[in-house]
C-alpha cells in the first residue's frame, strides 16, 4: 500500500510577525492615536483586520540621539511614524559615506595595480579588526548593528536639516516604490520612539483605508511628482497651472510581487519556470492613459500566432501608450486600441496620466515635430516586429527577459565561441581580491552567449533591501554596488535576495590564516561579490585580462550596445 503524503498547514501571511513580542497593550495604544484612531475597522476584512495588521506588521523601535534611522541611497522595505521624540532629516548636502557607516574605496594608480602581480600570496579573505574604516564621525555598536553619529552639533552646522515630530511619517515612498531612500534620517532626541511598518502592512492599510492612502499620495504629489514630471520631455512646455492639473489627475499603481527575487529563485530551482507576469495594459483594450514606469521593469509584447513575442522591455523613466493616445488625438476619426501588451517583470511602480488630460492639457502644448509618429496599419501579421527584436533574435530577447538580465548595468557576458577556458579572467580577479575570485565562470547560456554568475550592479539592486548596517551600498563615485567588510555582519540577507546567485558567503580568516569562529564555534561569515574592481583605475580586471576579447561588462538596458556585442 503506498505511503500517504504528509498533510501540513499552508503557510500563512503572518507565520512570521515583524515583532514576535509585540504586546496587545502596545496595539491598544496605537489604535488610540491618529491616523489609526481615524480608521474604520469595519473597512478591513476579517483575515486582514486593522488590529492584526498592527499586531503583525509593525514594531516599536527606540533610537538614541545621533543614531541613524535611514541612510540616503539605501533600499528599504519599511516606513516609519514618529510616536514620541523627534528625528532630523538631512536635506542638503547629504551625509558622507564615512558618516553613514560606509567605506569609500580609494582608487589605485597604474603602478599599484601592476604591483599586485608580485605582491606575494595572501590568505583568501583574511581580516583585520577593520572598524577603523568607518571613519571618525561614526560608531558601530558591537551588540547590535546600529550606527551612531558621534558629533551631532558639527553635522547640524554643516548640513541643512528638518525636524519631524509626533505623528509624522517618513520612508513610505521608498518602501512602496522600490526606490532608494531620498534622504538620511537620524534621531534628534534621546529615546525617540518610532513605529516601523513593513511594506506589506503599509500596503494593506492604504488599500482598506482612504485616509492613509490619501496622506501618502499627497506627500508624493507635493514632494516628488512635480520634479519627476518635469524630467519627461512632453511635460516641459506646460505652464505651472497646467502642470498642477496633470499632478491632480495622476493615478498611482504597483504591480507584481515586492519580493519577486525570492519567488523567482524558488520557482526556477524547482522546475525551471519563471514567475507569472501580471498585465498592466492589454493589447486591444482602450488606452486609459499614458503609463510612466517609475521603478522596476515591464515587458512589451505583441500577439503572434497562438502566443506572444517580446518586443521590448521598459525600465524607470520609460513610457507606454503615448503613441496610441497621440495617434487618436490627431486622427479622432481613426481611433485605434492599444497595439501592445505591457506586463510586470518582478515588481513595478507606475504613474498614469488619464487620456482626457493628455488630450486636453498636455498634447496641445507639444510641438508637432516632437509628437510620436502616426501608427500605420499592419498588413502582414507575420511581419518582423519593430523595436529591439529587429536587432536581436527573438530567442535571445526572450532569454534576456525571462532571466531578468535586463536589470544589469554591468552584466558579465562571455562569448563561448571565443572563450578558450584559460581562466585568465578568474586569476586576474583573484589577484585583485586577496586570492578570492569574486565570480564564477559559469551561468545561464543561449547560443554563444553565457551570462556569468557575477554581480551585474543592477539598476534595481534587490540585494540592498534589508541590509541592517548599510554594508552593501552604491559606491559614491560611479554607483557600483559594493560591500564594506567593516560593517558586514554576515547576516546573509543580501545573499538570499540576489536572484542571480552573484553573492557568496565566505569564511573569514585572521592574518595568520586561521578561521575565525564565534562563541558557539560557528564560522564567521562575510558576504563577497564582484565590486567591478572599484579601486582599480584600469577597470575590471577580468575583462582586461581576457586574451581573446571573449568577455565584456555590458549594460543590458542598452539594446544597441548589447546587439553590437553579439554581432562582433
Amino acid at each position: 500500500m503506498p505511503k500517504s503524503l504528509p498533510i501540513i498547514d499552508r503557510p500563512q501571511r503572518w507565520d512570521a510577525a515583524f515583532d514576535p513580542d509585540m504586546l496587545d497593550a502596545v496595539v491598544d495604544a496605537l489604535l488610540s492615536v491618529p491616523p489609526f484612531s481615524l480608521m474604520q475597522p469595519k473597512n478591513f476584512p476579517a483575515k486582514l483586520s486593522l488590529r492584526d495588521i498592527l499586531k503583525n506588521d509593525t514594531r516599536v523601535k527606540t533610537f538614541r540621539r545621533g543614531e541613524i534611522v535611514l541612510r540616503q541611497g539605501d533600499y528599504g522595505t519599511s516606513a516609519f511614524m514618529v510616536l514620541s521624540g523627534t528625528v532630523r532629516v538631512v536635506l542638503n548636502p547629504g551625509l558622507s559615506s564615512s558618516v553613514l557607516g560606509r567605506h569609500t574605496s580609494p582608487r589605485k594608480g597604474i603602478f599599484a595595480t601592476i604591483a599586485q602581480l608580485w605582491s606575494g600570496s595572501k590568505e583568501p579573505e583574511s581580516s583585520k579588526q577593520s572598524r577603523q574604516n568607518l571613519g571618525p564621525d561614526v560608531l558601530l555598536e558591537e551588540d547590535e548593528p546600529r550606527v551612531f553619529l558621534q558629533d551631532v552639533p558639527r553635522v547640524l552646522n554643516k548640513h541643512k536639516t528638518a525636524v519631524m515630530g509626533q505623528g509624522e511619517f517618513f520612508g513610505e515612498l521608498a518602501a512602496l516604490t522600490r526606490m532608494p531612500r531620498a534622504a538620511s534620517v537620524f534621531a534628534d532626541s534621546d529615546d525617540a520612539s518610532l513605529l516601523e511598518i513593513r511594506w506589506q502592512g503599509l500596503r494593506d492599510l492604504m488599500k482598506f483605508d482612504d485616509s492613509l492612502r490619501k496622506h501618502i499620495d499627497h506627500l508624493y504629489r507635493e514632494n516628488a511628482l512635480r520634479t519627476a514630471l518635469r524630467e519627461i520631455p512632453i511635460f516641459r512646455g506646460l505652464s505651472q497651472e497646467s502642470l498642477a492639473k496633470v499632478i491632480a489627475s495622476v493615478e498611482f499603481a504597483t504591480y507584481g510581487d515586492y519580493d519577486w527575487s525570492g519567488d523567482y529563485k524558488r520557482r526556477a530551482q524547482a522546475d525551471g519556470s519563471h514567475a507569472e507576469e501580471p498585465v498592466i495594459a492589454l493589447e486591444g483594450d482602450y488606452p486609459n492613459g499614458v503609463i510612466f514606469i517609475r521603478s522596476g521593469f515591464a515587458r512589451v509584447s505583441q500577439k503572434f500566432g497562438n502566443g506572444e513575442r517580446t518586443l521590448n522591455y521598459l525600465g524607470a523613466g520609460k513610457v507606454y501608450g503615448l503613441q496610441t493616445i497621440a495617434h487618436n488625438w490627431r486622427k479622432p476619426e481613426d481611433r485605434i486600441p492599444l497595439q501592445y501588451t505591457l506586463r510586470v517583470m518582478g515588481y513595478t511602480h507606475v504613474i498614469t496620466v488619464p487620456t482626457d488630460v493628455m488630450e486636453t492639457v498636455v498634447l496641445p502644448t507639444v510641438p508637432k515635430e516632437q509628437l510620436p509618429p502616426l501608427i500605420m496599419p499592419v498588413e502582414n501579421e507575420e511581419a518582423a516586429p519593430s523595436g529591439p527584436a529587429q536587432k536581436i533574435s527573438e530567442e535571445m530577447l526572450e532569454f534576456v527577459t525571462d532571466n531578468r538580465f535586463l536589470n544589469g548595468t554591468a552584466a558579465m557576458l562571455i562569448d563561448l565561441d571565443r572563450c578558450t577556458r584559460c581562466d585568465d579572467c578568474v586569476r586576474a580577479c583573484a589577484v585583485t581580491h586577496d586570492n578570492n575570485p569574486r565570480f564564477l565562470r559559469h551561468g545561464p547560456s543561449s547560443g554563444k552567449l553565457m551570462v556569468a554568475n557575477a554581480c551585474m550592479h543592477c539598476a534595481d539592486p534587490v540585494c540592498m533591501i534589508g541590509c541592517p548596517t548599510g554594508a552593501i551600498h552604491r559606491d559614491e563615485f560611479e554607483g557600483e554596488v559594493v560591500i564594506n567588510p567593516a560593517t558586514c555582519i554576515g547576516c546573509q540577507i543580501c545573499f538570499n535576495h540576489c536572484p542571480y546567485d552573484a553573492i557568496r558567503m565566505v569564511e573569514i580568516r585572521n592574518e595568520e590564516g586561521e578561521f575565525l569562529i564565534d562563541k558557539e564555534s560557528k564560522p564567521i561569515l562575510r558576504a563577497t561579490k564582484c565590486d567591478l574592481c572599484v579601486g582599480q583605475s584600469t577597470g575590471p580586471a577580468c575583462q582586461r585580462a581576457c586574451p581573446h576579447g571573449a568577455l565584456a561588462r555590458v549594460n543590458m538596458s542598452d539594446i544597441d550596445t548589447f546587439a553590437n556585442w553579439l554581432k562582433q
